[in-house]
């Protein structure tokens, strides 16, 4: 659903592409692009071949390849509130199923606006297009982008709303940032290293740090992100998977249920703002005019699409705390920004410093605490600070890194993001995709700070300049406790 959208053509055609490329698609797979505009199936070939050439990891097309994989690409034009267009996408279904084999089962997958959710999800099912099942001999599952809501009501009822048609595990909630290679490595490396899980807690670890830096603005976004700014746009959904990855306990299984169970305890154990709260451990900004990259950017209200007097914001920091046995204490601090200097993602755990008791002679800013920063993105890897002796006659202590990169230690490309998680839905694996109870927990987090915003419009937007770290309050956020945001 969406198929001639720029989602479609940038990442899950490329990606599924991608898969075939590395065989795994399975016999007689099979697109079929639903949406308004007026293509036939050789145009909407050709159309998707320019995309896969355009986006695809692999360069341009590989003939044979293509030629199978467009075999399977169909199209049919049609209205998501047209129930005549579902009866055509169900005869085509079956005419598929009957030449290519796919034996009945079907992904339906929304990449379209979450206004027509609710309404694609009633008309599939007045259809007669969803079997009851999401595994056996015929299933149906349907993916869902984000976002899932507009805040904790509009969630709920938006999940009411697929239930009626679909069981929860039929439904896939996709992000796509948990699909990155680091981001499923955090696992791997707290709960299958002996070196690291015995001090992943309050009694070693003196903070936690989540940036979500992006030196890019809005882009054509701007009717979007005007309805939308940071804090639902980025923290409420990729922000709070990376946190509850950080701190969540080693599950029973790795299974989906069993990993999502975990993570929904560190969010419901994450502490409600309180009025004081609101206006102390949480920033927000908007970016001015400045310069990326040494060029010339406008401002946040001057994109297309903006209000010349916006108060959305672009910039979010806040500090929050996860109140459990394991994290009691420990503060948590997530930024995320537009038109920032550079574009990063990255988790950082900062140990707590050892006692300077034989070094006191020395600087004490020489002593800087251990820091291990998990990077997933752009140069995924990690990298772990501590301190060394410099070569010399005196004892004089200096910061050290020892790094892992993913490009120079496995000789194999990462696959995009979008490749693993369409080919888990495939599998039927929904271990890297939101549950409903976490999806309403999220919301559940960020819903009272949405409301606080609401009553208190910000006066001093836009408040940093772009190209800068943000304004000057969320600086001021981390002095207060002593502590300064890390140089990603």
């Amino acid at each position: 659903m969406g198929a001639t959208g720029d989602l479609a053509h940038r990442k899950l055609i490329p990606a599924l592409y991608n898969l075939g490329i590395d065989h795994l698609l399975p016999h007689g797979f099979s697109i079929v692009g639903f949406a308004r505009q007026d293509h036939e199936h050789e145009d909407f070939r050709q159309d998707l071949r320019d995309a896969v050439n355009t986006y695809s990891r692999h360069g341009r097309t590989n003939a044979e390849v293509w030629n199978s994989f467009a075999e399977g690409l169909f199209f049919l034009q049609a209205d998501f509130g047209d129930a005549k267009c579902y009866k055509q996408l169900a005869d085509l279904l079956d005419r598929i199923d009957h030449e290519r084999g796919t034996q009945g089962n079907c992904i339906y997958y929304l990449a379209t606006p979450p206004t027509v959710i609710s309404q694609i999800t009633h008309m599939l099912g007045e259809a007669g297009l969803v079997t009851p099942s999401a595994t056996g001999e015929h299933w149906t599952r349907i993916v869902v982008e984000k976002p899932f809501g507009f805040d904790l009501t509009s969630a709920q009822t938006l999940n009411r709303d697929l239930l009626q048609v679909f069981h929860e595990d039929q439904i896939y909630r996709i992000d796509h940032y948990l699909g990155k290679e680091t981001v499923q490595n955090i696992l791997v490396f707290r709960f299958a290293n002996g070196l690291f899980e015995p001090i992943w807690n309050r009694s070693y670890v003196d903070s936690v740090q989540i940036t979500v830096a992006e030196d890019l603005g809005i882009d054509r976004r701007g009717g979007y992100y005007e309805g939308a700014g940071a804090l639902r746009d980025m923290v409420q959904s990729h922000m709070l998977q990376l946190l509850t990855l950080t701190a969540m306990e080693p599950p029973v299984a790795l299974d989906a249920n069993a990993v999502r169970d975990e993570k929904v305890k560190v969010l419901r154990a994450v502490v409600p703002f309180s009025e004081e709260a609101f206006s102390r451990n949480i920033v927000r900004g908007q970016y001015g005019p400045g310069w990326i990259g040494g060029k010339d950017v406008p401002g946040y209200r001057s994109e297309a699409g903006v209000n010349p007097e916006s108060s959305t914001e672009t910039y979010v920091a806040l500090k929050t705390y996860v109140d459990n046995w394991r994290w009691a204490g420990v503060p948590f601090y997530l930024r995320h920004g537009k038109r920032l200097p550079k574009k990063e993602t990255e988790i950082a755990v900062s140990f707590k410093r050892a006692p300077l008791a034989l070094f006191q002679h020395l600087d004490a800013n020489s002593m800087t605490p251990n820091v291990l920063a998990m990077r997933i993105q752009p140069d995924e890897g990690m990298s772990l600070k501590f301190v060394a002796k410099v070569p010399g006659q005196g004892i004089e202590i200096q910061p050290v890194h020892m790094d892992f990169l993913y490009g120079s230690s496995f000789a194999r490309q990462s696959p995009e993001a979008y490749e693993r998680l369409l080919h888990d839905v495939m599998l039927g694996d929904s271990t890297l995709f939101t549950r409903r109870d976490e999806v309403e927990a999220e919301w559940s987090i960020i819903t009272p700070i949405l409301q606080y915003w609401q009553g208190q419009q910000p006066s001093a937007f836009p408040n940093y300049a772009a190209g800068t770290w943000g304004p000057e309050a969320a600086a001021k956020l981390m002095s207060c406790d002593g502590r300064s945001w890390r140089q990603v």
